[in-house]
């Protein structure tokens, strides 16, 4: 029978495909592609067994040789990076083409403003010629200027008219802040614009309350935007309500919108505050989007809204959003935020924290940029999953419950069912109890299950105190990572009320836990933020438990662990979670929040928390190094405030109130005793290497790694070698390569790494020793390592070829090639395993 022409023209292809091979390149058929590819998508870099394997099972790829296979997945691999990188570079030429329209922008801004400045400047001189090297302050004349005329301004009705002028002149100064020089700008220190950064960010100088500025670029639709930013509750979280009393369209196709907004008090000190606002939302001729607020008053003889007890009346000046739809998708959006949190109405030393532009930045104005940047990277990567089988978002609302329980908790809002109880005659520590059914409903169903006590009734035990020389980044690091310096510091109570941790309830002991598991969840995108569930080992709830410890698992959220960074707080909020770890399940956070009040940068190292146990061991030195401090500019205040919840039985309220005062005085103790340490520990580059590294095992650890290296493999390691252990240390520490040990156990797992190889694996030293060297490598990696371990545990050192290993937040890393030898100490017995991976980079 004759072939059909489809049929032919197959075979000859095929032929023409085995004729090929000698040749220079082999051309294959539609049919064998299709093949390949699906092989490709299962395994982009199938191993040798897995090619003829390939060959076996397609008879349609029989005439092609396995070397010929091979190149064409390297072939196909390295279509795929060109593929990927161009997208990359056309969306980073996107980011930089609208970043440059900014810049731009801001250039002309601040050309305009420099031209005014110098008309002032011209106009003084001329006025007053017997005083020409007299100094002015004309930094912010204009919104003085400004600020006068809204004290002057003609009373309005409440009527839509009335209301209409109101916010046409709102939007007119908002426009003139957000774009033109109605207040002087200056760059907020540490902020540098780029194609990556978070944006254009800039803080007010000289002008009527605190302003903030920012612009930056989102990959968002206008509407969206607006969306978001209005539900001011999801992204800021010291929001605590936002309340739209009503609505009224405009006939340009806006709406003017009458609200009340309570933000919560940040500490014990001082109470929160409230605003009665004006929201108006309408729409540019350029088609632009703009929502602008101002606050109410009397003066504008608007609606008024009565004083709320438990909060001071805040004004916001006029302040919003300015989004401009931008070529290629998404938007540029102008930020502005001018408040007056009326400073007056706290003690003087918290005045700066309601006094300083660069804290409102921080706390809202970035906020609003970052909650759009992470909306906007779900939305680009709708399949990524955590580890835990929880969606980013979703993450991120456990972290938002966790800081707004907190919050609840510490400022005890009596319309939540808080009161307060009576000083036992020290008023260091605030006892707060709520009995509330509807919000302790959930809590018996949660905390009561194997308990023989049903909780009824919450206590919140607070306190704030100030620090002096002591970073607050520094001081959480250290609280983070050293739990039992201060949550094992009371042996027993009197009466059936005994020692509990934050996670445990009243009428059960609790012995000290035998240790804490980093068990990390997610970190925002720039990793001013980690969620995390930390495992405390060990634990026993009564005496009958103590031969079977259990383990109790807390969800855990911190941030402003950078002290590079001004005007951020540090926060350590955690709450109790059973195995379930639903995300609705009931939380009862509990932690600590310590707040800068200096606006100056803090020069410090970014590494000086672990080796702290030991000068706590061994007592301070005095405060003889505070002078030293505060000449090197490194001197600080913050206050910290301490706040910490408890389910019990309401019958046994006066007992648990008094354990609660003296759990809480005893935190206080043990945190004053840190920070004491830590400002008695010299800054400055001067001391070293000063960090979990700078113990001596830490030095001894770098001299063996690189004396084994060189012994075994014949070659240095470090470039400082046979200098001193310090400055091995050191090369040690910031060496290129991803260098990690690991216990030669019967399942390793890694006990040291330097900052490439944290890096690499997405953790920190305290979690490192939690990932097991297996869990790293993918199938491929395995099967290389077992094939090359007995040659590394014959001769001392090996060599695996490159591949792909996986991170501690389950992202894809590869490296070119990983290098293994053992570290010998100094009687020549084996200490651990070391790995270097090269050339490593995210896939």
């Amino acid at each position: 029978m004759a072939m059909s022409c489809k049929e032919s023209n197959r075979a000859a292809a095929a032929a023409a495909a085995a004729a090929g091979m000698d040749g220079k390149y082999v051309r294959y058929t539609p049919e064998q592609v299709e093949a390949l590819e699906r092989v490709y998508h299962e395994c982009p870099k199938p191993s040798s067994v897995r090619r003829h394997q390939l060959i076996r099972e397609c008879p349609i790829l029989s005439n092609i040789e396995p070397k010929q296979i091979k190149v064409w997945f390297q072939n196909r691999r390295c279509r795929e990076k060109q593929r990927k990188e161009a997208s990359r570079l056309q969306g980073v030429n996107r980011k930089l083409s609208a970043m440059n329209k900014l810049l731009m922008e801001e250039n002309d801004r601040l050309q305009k403003q420099v031209s005014q400045l110098v008309y002032e400047n011209t106009m003084f001189r001329r006025n007053n010629p017997n005083n020409a090297l007299a100094t002015k302050d004309t930094s912010c004349e204009s919104v003085v200027t400004s600020g006068q005329q809204q004290q002057h301004l003609t009373p309005r009705d409440a009527s839509p008219a009335g209301l209409l002028s109101i916010a046409e002149e709102t939007l007119t100064e908002f426009i003139s802040k957000a774009t033109g020089t109605a207040v002087e700008w200056v760059q907020m220190p540490g902020m540098k614009p780029g194609p990556d950064s978070i944006g254009i960010v800039a803080i007010s100088h000289g002008c009527m309350g605190v302003a903030a500025r920012a612009c930056g670029l989102v990959g968002l639709e206008p509407t969206r935007v607006v969306e978001i930013l209005k539900d001011r509750t999801c992204w800021f979280r010291d929001c605590r309500s936002v309340e739209v009393v009503n609505i009224l369209p405009t006939a340009n196709g806006g709406t003017i919108e009458l609200l009340y907004m309570q933000l919560y008090a940040l500490t014990t000190l001082a109470p929160g505050r409230d605003f009665w606002l004006l929201r108006y939302t309408s729409f540019m001729e350029d088609g632009s989007l703009v929502v602008c607020e101002r606050s109410l008053n009397n003066t504008q003889n608007g609606p008024s809204m009565p004083p709320v007890p438990n909060f001071v009346r805040a004004e916001m000046l006029p302040s919003g959003y300015l989004i401009r739809p931008c070529d290629g998708g998404g938007s540029i959006i102008h930020i502005v935020d001018h408040m007056n949190f009326e400073a007056r109405s706290v003690p003087e030393v918290l005045r700066p924290l309601y006094e300083s532009s660069t804290v409102l930045a921080q706390k809202m104005t970035i906020a609003a940029l970052r909650q759009l940047r992470m909306i906007a990277q779900d939305i680009s990567q709708s399949n990524n999953v955590s580890n835990w089988g929880r969606r980013p978002a979703a993450l991120r609302a456990l972290s938002h419950r966790l800081n707004r329980g907190f919050n609840e908790a510490l400022n005890g809002f009596s319309d939540e069912g808080w009161s307060v109880m009576g000083s036992d005659g020290m008023d260091d520590v605030s006892i707060l109890v709520n009995s509330n059914p509807e919000k302790l409903m959930a809590l018996n169903i949660s905390f009561a299950n194997g308990y023989t006590s049903i909780c009824n009734s919450l206590l919140c035990a607070k306190a704030s105190m100030l620090l002096q020389n002591v970073p607050p980044a520094i001081l959480l690091r250290f609280l983070r990572e050293h739990r039992a310096e201060w949550a094992e510091n009371i042996d027993s109570y009197s009466g059936s009320a005994v020692k509990i941790g934050p996670c445990t309830f009243l009428g059960t002991r609790v012995s000290n836990f035998g240790g804490q598991v980093v068990l990390p969840l997610a970190q925002t995108i720039e990793h001013e933020e980690l969620l995390e569930v930390i495992k405390l080992e060990g634990i026993s709830d009564a005496p009958e438990d103590a031969m079977m410890p259990r383990d109790v698992f807390l969800l855990q959220t911190c941030g402003g662990m950078d002290e590079n960074t001004v005007g951020t707080c540090a926060e350590l909020i955690f709450a109790p979670i059973d195995a379930s770890f639903a995300e609705d399940a009931p939380l009862l956070p509990s932690g600590f929040r310590i707040i800068p009040l200096d606006s100056g940068k803090e020069a410090s190292s970014p590494s000086r928390t672990l080796d702290l146990a030991s000068a706590l061991e061994t007592g301070p030195a005095g405060n003889k190094l505070l002078v030293d401090l505060a000449a090197n500019g490194t001197a600080t205040r913050s206050v910290m405030t301490i706040a910490f919840q408890f389910a019990f039985e309401s019958h046994m309220q006066d007992s648990v109130a008094q354990m609660a005062r003296q759990y809480v005085r005893g935190v206080i103790s043990s945190v004053q005793r840190v920070a004491l340490a830590l400002s008695s520990t010299p800054l400055g580059s001067h001391t070293g290497l000063r960090s979990p590294l700078g113990t001596p095992e830490a030095h001894t650890l770098a001299r063996w790694i690189s004396q084994s290296y060189r012994s075994l493999i014949g070659a240095e390691l470090l470039k400082c070698n046979g200098e001193t252990s310090e400055s091995n240390l050191k090369a040690l520490w910031h060496h290129s390569d991803a260098i990690l040990c690991c216990s030669m156990k019967a399942v390793p797992v890694f006990t040291f790494a330097n900052q490439a190889g944290l890096d690499m694996l997405e953790t920190t030293l305290v979690a490192l020793q939690d990932i097991s060297l297996e869990k790293i490598f993918d199938d491929n990696g395995r099967k290389n390592l077992c094939s090359e371990f007995p040659q590394i545990m014959h001769q001392g050192f090996g060599s695996l070829q490159g591949g792909v290993c996986l991170s501690s937040m389950s992202r894809p890393v590869s490296y070119e090639r990983a290098v293994a030898w053992k570290v010998m100490n100094e009687e020549d017995n084996p200490h651990c395993f070391c790995f270097m991976f090269v050339n490593w980079s995210f896939v």
